[in-house]
């Protein structure tokens, strides 16, 4: 069982950074893939970003591609902690964001069926 709390978000202007962060209750092993999941108001929750160790030490990470080059996922290195620097954020990316961690698994797969444990989601707003 793994708990997990976002912080983090807020009430930006268009072009701003926000950088979200999402704690663990324990520490994660290398094969538990951590992902950023967002959904607008009236939309379905989409992926954003998740990062794993397929091998035990090398990271991956994938990104939807609406925030490739403007989001950056990362975790630390007791893999308690990961984060999403959002940077020239949008109106678009307005949602709640939400954090999730997988069950045991390699790859770092983006649909929500693969992540068990999720955290109560953090707003997110972008002015124009």
């Amino acid at each position: 069982q793994v708990q997990l709390v976002e912080s983090g978000g807020g009430l930006v202007q268009a072009g701003d950074s926000l950088m979200l962060s999402c704690a663990a209750s324990r520490r994660t092993t290398s094969t538990y893939a951590m992902g950023w999941f967002r959904q607008a108001h009236g939309k379905e929750r989409e992926f954003v970003a998740a990062i794993n160790w397929s091998d035990g030490s090398t990271q991956y990470t994938r990104y939807t591609d609406s925030v490739k080059g403007r989001f950056t996922i990362s975790r630390d290195n007791a893999k308690i902690t990961v984060y999403l620097q959002m940077n020239s954020l949008k109106p678009e990316d307005t949602a709640v964001y939400y954090c999730a961690a997988s069950r045991p698994i390699l790859g770092v797969p983006m649909s929500a069926g693969d992540y068990a444990y999720w955290g109560q989601g953090t707003q997110v707003t972008v002015s124009s």
